[in-house]
């Protein structure tokens, strides 16, 4: 019997550690804790109306991926047919709801053991906007928007490689450009806690809408912002919008 036990065990062990190995290598940075103010600041005359009023958050340390969701790894753990229209491993991963994302997440922490999950809205912009490191640029490391995000006017109207772009000042990539990236939260305006320190906001839980982040290859200049921010029904799939992972500092 106990043998018997000791099979299983290191068995399971081995199919683990098989499982985990097909599934491409996750690269997260670590954002470092602080206090910045979201939300379309005086800096730009055109924000959009739920942009606005620019309001300060505090956030606690986090872990974010460096690149966006590639279709390699959502193949690696989902299997099946690839649902994204324009197809290649460096790619990343499209036509997939926040339901989706949901649930690719959920098989993917089966997998690694890991806690994987999307970013908040407000961990989005915050390391959008190069979080510590931040010089406080229009998009996502750069004043320059050919120089870190694939957008309308360069992209040849089809999503890139991920990282083939200059990365922010935490080491991000294609976070103003490539694809829009889901958030977790239920969509709210920023009114009613205009006046009133944030910290670690999750939007509203009881909305019907989820929302996703940044510009995609069919964006113009405006939308790849760092602030600008997009509500959505969860259910609903573009070929411009995929995700990017998240982790809790404390389940690295």
């Amino acid at each position: 019997m106990k043998n018997r036990r000791l099979f299983i065990a290191i068995l399971s062990v081995v199919l683990t550690s098989t499982v985990c190995a097909q599934v491409p290598n996750i690269e997260m940075v670590h954002v470092q804790g602080g206090q910045f103010m979201m939300g379309c600041t005086g800096k730009h005359a055109d924000c959009n109306v739920n942009e606005a009023p620019a309001h300060p958050v505090q956030i606690d340390g986090y872990y974010i991926a460096k690149y966006e969701v590639t279709q390699e790894l959502w193949m690696a753990v989902m299997g099946g047919k690839n649902p994204s229209k324009v197809v290649g491993n460096s790619l990343p991963v499209t036509l997939v709801s926040w339901y989706d994302a949901q649930t690719f997440i959920g098989k993917l922490n089966e997998l690694t053991g890991k806690k994987y999950r999307l970013p908040t809205e407000a961990e989005w912009e915050y390391a959008a906007r190069g979080g510590q490191f931040s010089h406080n640029y229009d998009f996502s490391g750069s004043n320059e928007l050919d120089e870190v995000a694939w957008c309308k006017e360069n992209s040849g109207n089809v999503p890139h490689a991920v990282g083939t772009k200059k990365p922010n000042e935490l080491g991000l990539y294609d976070m103003s450009g490539n694809v829009c990236e889901w958030c977790f939260d239920g969509y709210d305006t920023y009114e009613w806690n205009a006046s009133t320190l944030l910290v670690n906001p999750t939007g509203n839980n009881l909305s019907q809408s989820k929302l996703y982040r940044g510009g995609c290859w069919t964006s113009y200049w405006d939308v790849c912002r760092v602030s600008t921010r997009t509500p959505q029904t969860p259910n609903a799939k573009f070929n411009f919008v995929g995700f990017r992972l998240a982790m809790d500092e404390k389940s690295k």
